[in-house]
């Protein structure tokens, strides 16, 4: 029944992800996951932890990477839109510094495959968002790393609503700026 859409986003492993939606008077219904699916567009990734987080409009979590557990994680708005992002850490990457943003929402479905080795956060720009994802590693407390959201270096632009006042964690605005990190092996 599903099949799916995988567009690669110009780094190693990057995908959104689309799934097909069936619409009638009703409403619509979809797959967001069928491994037969994944494994047919050559995505092999094993999950073993779903998450789920709701945030009000303005609020930027991230950006943050587990250090020696790295995970993948596959992520979608359920309710509302969110600016989601991925900045490439791994250790002799091509693309090591580079990262790529994408809007996701409950309307547009689109999902996105951040790899193992990806520092990932998001930004809510609707009023409120719920959001979404599947990992292939389980979180391991104390194992957490991150890196600042407007690190220079990256030059990273959030699409930041007029008039909006940015909510971001005491922790993540501490978080040390890209340079001052080690990739992630």
């Amino acid at each position: 029944m599903g099949k799916i859409t995988v567009t690669e986003c110009g780094m190693k492993g990057l995908y959104i992800i689309e799934p097909k939606v069936f619409t009638d008077s009703r409403g619509y219904f979809m797959e967001t996951y069928n491994q037969r699916d994944f494994e047919e567009a050559g995505l092999t990734m094993r999950f073993v932890q779903d998450n789920q987080s709701m945030s009000t409009k303005g609020v930027l979590r991230g950006l943050h990477f587990q250090i020696e557990h790295p995970q993948g994680k596959l992520v979608r708005a359920v309710r509302g839109e969110v600016y989601d992002v991925a900045v490439d850490m791994r250790e002799g990457s091509e693309t090591y510094g580079q990262w790529y943003g994408v809007v996701l929402s409950a309307e547009n479905k689109k999902q996105f495959y951040v790899p193992e080795g990806f520092a990932h956060g998001y930004l809510v720009l609707s009023d409120e968002a719920e959001f979404a994802y599947k990992c292939t590693d389980f979180y391991h407390p104390g194992d957490e790393g991150g890196i600042r959201y407007d690190s220079p270096e990256l030059g990273i632009e959030w699409p930041i609503p007029e008039g909006v006042e940015l909510q971001i964690l005491e922790r993540d605005r501490n978080w040390p700026c890209f340079r001052a990190q080690e990739s992630i092996k």
